[in-house]
């Protein structure tokens, strides 16, 4: 077994437990999350790998400088017979530039050195058919092509591109511009004649003589993909975070380490072994993470579907018993919050009290208020709202409690947008946007503690006022409890009508006539104020899991840092 099959081996605990949110796209990434372990472990097969760390050298290989020398040879070859362009005199490569020491019988060079061709393709002149197809950032991916985005080339302007243009099997395609895009780069083969060519925004590189698969694992290495950053202090690229640029400038001039070609074919090999291993570790995982996920649910769903507080009770110990197990995720902790909440509004959080004022006087009480406004011209009368049926009562209702519509105890009141004269400036009073606070300000057009819901862009996202006064701008809505109600309980409910699904159309909009048709679970005001207490006390446990599962973490993400980081020093 070599070093690193022992490396890979030894800490596969580390390299598979070393998981996070995923923020960025590439290889070794699912959905939701980043497999960060095998991340980390990918990028060190292919630091090695180019290092000359990941196989053993030959002493009988042909050595680098023999292969360079006739890789200069077929290229003064091509130049004679008018096949390419005389490339620039480029200066030498510095000491400063040889980033770690080579193996005996490899030599440093530029890029230029190995290539015949290194250029930007075109901007294409589209058309809806034609012969040849135009490969785009698009298309190019880490693993792999995609063609499907791939459009096609007029044909009259193909008379616009020399011969070169036209892509060969064996190129490398090297995304350049754009943040996100830009680094990416993969080989293509099985190339039909005169079939493909790249857009402006991809360089392509044409060698001679080395293998493309080890240029391929020089790029992709975190040496080379490490400068694909602004600011990084030996930036391979200009321009800003929003807007980058891979120059051609700087691919022909990037400094690379060449071993002898019989150890290059090696490396491939090798590289191309553990990769596959890695790729059944990252299955491996995805499978594990989406069963242990599919198990929580499956567990958590027993107890909003339990029949009785008995049932309810044995499923409860049944989950408990594998707590530790269970709740290891953000995913399994904010699904155990969801589920808390909805046992919440169906009554089975905390006992019910025969003497609690039943929710049916409560909501004749709420009524009454909003008929009295309505005399008094402070609110619009509604239309009537439809009878609640059986079958859309989604479960069966404790004692004290009642079944009604969101809009007859609910109002959602249309925001208002600030003066413009009066919207610069800073204030007392929260402004209030579709999902959250966007300023402050002197005005406030909400005189009470109120819930704001997300009407445009982030619809039916949800936030709580506390404060006094506020003001609501028209991309949301503000809710004010009626005194009967507990406002933080209402905001808990909230959380578990679904009110985001309602959203529709390109940028999404909460049309208010659909919430309203809702049908909601009232409780006694008392019972209201009991859950939310019991609601504050379970979520606070809940943030504590979260924060020691983020400290469990952060230490496995700095111990494969530090395996990888070992293994190449």
């Amino acid at each position: 077994m070599s070093a690193i099959e022992k490396l890979i081996t030894d800490n596969i605990d580390v390299w598979l437990s070393a998981i996070k949110r995923k923020n960025s796209q590439g290889r070794g990434s699912s959905n939701k999350i980043e497999l960060y372990g095998i991340k980390k472990l990918r990028e060190l097969i292919l630091e090695l790998a180019v290092r000359g760390q990941l196989v053993p050298q030959d002493p009988n290989d042909e050595p680098a400088s023999v292969l360079l020398e006739k890789i200069a040879k077929e290229k003064a070859k091509l130049f004679k017979e008018g096949k390419i362009k005389k490339q620039k005199v480029l200066p030498e490569i510095s000491e400063d530039s040889k980033t770690f020491i080579l193996p005996d019988n490899w030599n440093w060079v530029r890029f230029q050195d190995i290539s015949e061709y290194i250029q930007r393709g075109k901007g294409p002149k589209y058309s809806e058919s034609g012969k040849v197809k135009v490969i785009s950032q698009k298309c190019i991916q880490w693993g792999g092509f995609d063609l499907t985005p791939a459009r096609h080339v007029d044909d009259i302007s193909l008379i616009g591109y020399q011969s070169e243009r036209f892509l060969k099997s064996n190129d490398l395609l090297w995304n350049s511009t754009g943040t996100g895009t830009v680094g990416r780069i993969n080989v293509i083969d099985d190339v039909e004649e005169r079939s493909l060519v790249a857009d402006s925004h991809v360089t392509v590189i044409r060698t001679l003589l080395v293998n493309t698969g080890y240029i391929w694992s020089y790029i992709s290495a975190p040496g080379v993909q490490n400068r694909i950053e602004p600011t990084h202090e030996n930036a391979l690229v200009s321009g800003t975070t929003k807007q980058v640029e891979l120059n051609t400038s700087s691919v022909i001039q990037l400094v690379l380490p060449i071993p002898p070609i019989n150890e290059q074919n090696r490396i491939v090999a090798k590289v191309s072994e553990l990769m596959s291993l890695c790729d059944q570790l990252e299955s491996q995982q995805n499978n594990s993470i989406a069963a242990h996920e599919q198990l929580v649910e499956v567990l958590l769903n027993t107890l909003t579907q339990s029949a009785n507080n008995q049932e309810l009770t044995n499923n409860w110990q049944r989950l408990a018993e594998h707590f530790d197990t269970l709740f290891t995720t953000e995913s399994s902790i904010e699904k155990l919050k969801q589920t808390i909440l909805q046992l919440a509004v169906m009554g089975k959080l905390v006992p019910q009290d025969p003497n609690d004022e039943p929710a049916a006087v409560l909501l004749e009480k709420i009524a009454k208020e909003k008929a009295k406004l309505i005399e008094e011209g402070k609110i619009k009368k509604q239309k009537a709202l439809p009878e609640i049926t059986e079958e859309e009562k989604p479960f069966e209702l404790p004692e004290g409690w009642v079944f009604t519509r969101f809009g007859d105890v609910f109002d959602l009141e249309y925001g208002n947008n600030l003066p413009a004269r009066k919207r610069s400036g800073t204030g007392e009073y929260a402004v209030y946007g579709s999902n959250g606070v966007v300023g402050t300000h002197n005005q406030s057009c909400i005189k009470r503690p109120c819930i704001i819901v997300g009407r445009k862009g982030s619809a039916g996202a949800l936030n709580l006022c506390l404060d006094k006064e506020c003001w609501v701008t028209d991309v949301a809505y503000s809710v004010v409890p009626s005194n009967g109600l507990d406002l933080e309980y209402v905001f808990r409910m909230f959380h578990t009508l679904g009110l985001g699904v309602l959203g529709k159309g390109i940028k999404p909009g909460l049309n208010r006539n659909e919430a309203y048709i809702l049908c909601v679970a009232i409780p006694p005001l008392k019972e209201q104020h009991r859950i939310v207490a019991k609601v504050e006390e379970i979520m606070a446990l809940c943030e504590q899991l979260k924060a020691r599962l983020t400290d469990a973490q952060a230490t496995q993400l700095n111990l494969a840092d530090a395996l990888a980081e070992q293994a190449i020093a």
